[in-house]
């Protein structure tokens, strides 16, 4: 008899919460699962559905019924787990699914998507995530996280948008961490045909490049003498 992941991955949800249930007035859910039982369980859960959204969002309500509170530390877990086994689609739907739920609306959650998503080749998703829920107020993103989305840009040939963050970020007077991001938008506009806004670029930012070789310089000279 032929049974539908999805199916399987509900009962066993359902069986998880049973026991839980059942001992729940004797020891209590956390003494009786483990948050390391309860993350592993989980994970298991994910890799055997179909590849579904609805299969998903599913297991996960299920999953987050037989918790006390919204499982936070054990979904984070289950993501990083997740991303050891390169599951980016996967991660993708659990993602959006904390999300819907009002849950972990932070910085670190929403690089974390954006990943997935250029590890999924969804980059044009990307930008519309970025554009919607972080674009509009630059001046609170860390700098290592419109870095991220540089780099996403121009690994997706999405050079006008490249441009386009690279301007709004000097808009809100943002300092380029290093030289690799100014050389990524030297090389854009290169690409873009536009050599006149290559130089300028260049030649505003010329001081990270001279700081970077004096730094190469010193330790030389370090190692020689």
């Amino acid at each position: 008899m032929l049974v539908d992941k999805n199916s399987q991955g509900n009962v066993a949800t359902k069986t998880f919460i049973g026991n839980k249930s059942r001992n729940k007035e004797a020891e209590g859910p956390r003494k009786i699962f483990s948050l390391t039982d309860r993350t592993h369980f989980l994970v298991d859960i994910l890799l055997r559905l179909k590849d579904s959204k609805e299969a998903v969002y599913g297991a996960l309500e299920s999953f987050a019924a037989c918790e006390e509170k919204f499982p936070l530390t054990v979904l984070k877990r289950a993501l990083y787990q997740l991303e050891q086994k390169q599951q980016w689609h996967r991660i993708i739907q659990v993602i959006k699914w904390i999300l819907s739920k009002g849950q972990a609306m932070t910085m670190e959650t929403y690089e974390q998507l954006l990943c997935a998503l250029d590890k999924d080749c969804r980059a044009e998703e990307a930008h519309a995530f970025w554009d919607k829920r972080i674009g509009s107020n630059l001046c609170s993103v860390p700098w290592q996280m419109c870095v991220s989305m540089i780099c996403i840009y121009q690994r997706n040939n999405m050079p006008e948008k490249l441009i386009k963050l690279f301007s709004d970020l000097e808009l809100q007077n943002w300092k380029p961490p290093d030289k690799a991001v100014i050389k990524k938008v030297a090389d854009t506009y290169e690409i873009l045909g536009l050599q006149d806004e290559q130089e300028k670029v260049l030649k505003k930012y010329e001081s990270l490049f001279t700081a970077s070789s004096k730094t190469g310089s010193m330790k030389k000279k370090g190692k020689r003498s």
